[in-house]
């Protein structure tokens, strides 16, 4: 991800797409929890052997980091779309107080390792404003080619507030 994310290569990049799309789908939890393991057999807070369906524990910030590739990648909002089930998944499987852990039991959800985490939660406000700011680059003016984004951010704002367990803090 670093190379992405420093500019090292595009995301469209294709001899990096076919990788990183079969490097996150061997990484996903097949489990009814889901989320992205950081790497295969990941021994860390291990809860499974069945490396084949469970490669690790889901983790905050490797779910996230998917999501930040399919919003680099994203040429229209039906692509960019493709991104908001992963942010949602990051709200379904944070505690009721809004609280991020590093990673969760691929099999029960439970909170595992530290909790709360920065990283997490800098993570998703990191994927969820580069959401903010490709949706303002594909949703142009075609007249005056300012983006036309600012209802839209309200609403999907407005969307994600109501959808979560954060508060409102104004």
């Amino acid at each position: 991800m670093g190379l992405l994310f420093f500019g090292m290569i595009d995301a469209d990049n294709p001899r990096f797409t076919p990788a990183f799309d079969a490097l996150f789908e061997r990484l996903w939890v097949k489990t009814d929890v889901g989320g992205c393991a950081r790497y295969v057999n990941d021994y860390y807070f291990q809860q499974s052997q069945d490396v084949e369906n469970i490669p690790g524990n889901p983790w905050f910030i490797c779910t996230l980091w998917r999501a930040r590739y399919l919003i680099a990648r994203a040429k229209n909002q039906p692509d960019l779309e493709k991104a908001l089930p992963l942010l949602k998944w990051v709200q379904e499987h944070a505690l009721p107080s809004g609280v991020l852990a590093e990673q969760v039991h691929p099999e029960t959800d439970a909170p595992l390792s530290v909790s709360p985490l920065t990283w997490s939660h800098a993570e998703y406000i990191t994927a969820f404003l580069a959401y903010l700011d490709k949706l303002s680059s594909l949703t142009l003016c075609p007249t005056c080619h300012r983006p036309t984004y600012m209802r839209e951010h309200r609403k999907l704002y407005e969307e994600h507030l109501d959808s979560t367990h954060f508060e409102s803090v104004g």
